[in-house]
């Protein structure tokens, strides 16, 4: 059997591993931070715990055969119901939620880790996690804010004939135009354009010649 002082450590560890990356988490007010994360790491170190020493009154029986990574296997799909909580669709084509998500499945393996006495594989695990949360999220804003694809949107007075500027813009050589939709109502025409590969520089071009055209009522553009 194991000793009490050893299950507090194990348990206490997986908590603590469990509340550094969710504290990352909170950081950004997402759904699952602090506590999901500490309950998810605890909570899979006593499953471990219990998968490795629950049965040791049983293994002692004649005839008797268990497989103690059994339920501990169980952690690892059973995550994902968690992680499904954590992911939101907020448009279309646009999800959030996948790294919380998959932080989650990491924190329970970090807990199993733990729960198995493996203290340097999750100690380890857990400093890559944060590497990976905070310092990788540092290197994919800079390389990714300056051509991404980014939605338009435009506002024309359908009684006006200034429409055919859109021509003008739009057959630029530099824009990837990915949809354009377009929409009436009552007197108005509202542009839906999305540009693929396009930076900020270019999209600020188009909307000072937008500005110059009194057909044009509102713009506004966001990133996806």
């Amino acid at each position: 059997m194991i000793e009490w002082t050893e299950i507090l450590l194990r348990l206490g560890l997986a908590s603590l591993f469990g509340a550094l990356i969710g504290l990352e988490r909170e950081r950004k007010n997402w759904s699952a931070g602090l506590r999901t994360h500490m309950m998810v790491a605890v909570g899979s170190c006593l499953i471990m715990l219990v998968s490795m020493f629950g049965f040791s009154d049983v293994l002692k029986m004649e005839n008797i055969g268990l497989d103690p990574s059994r339920i501990a296997a169980q952690v690892v799909s059973g995550i994902g119901f968690i992680g499904a909580g954590t992911i939101l669709f907020i448009k279309k084509n646009t999800i959030r939620g996948l790294t919380t998500a998959s932080g989650l499945w990491t924190v329970a393996a970090i807990g199993l880790a733990t729960g198995s006495g493996m203290y340097f594989a999750a100690g380890a695990t857990t400093v890559i996690a944060l590497i990976i949360l905070v310092v990788l999220q540092r290197i994919e804003h800079i390389t990714s804010k300056n051509f991404r694809e980014m939605t338009m949107k435009i506002v024309i007075d359908a009684e006006d004939e200034g429409q055919v500027f859109l021509k003008d813009i739009l057959s630029k050589e530099h824009l990837k135009v990915k949809t354009f939709t377009i929409e009436k109502k009552q007197n108005d025409f509202i542009l839906e354009v999305i540009f693929d590969q396009i930076n900020v520089k270019n999209m600020d071009e188009i909307v000072l010649e937008l500005n110059n055209v009194p057909a044009v009522k509102e713009i506004y553009w966001t990133k996806a």
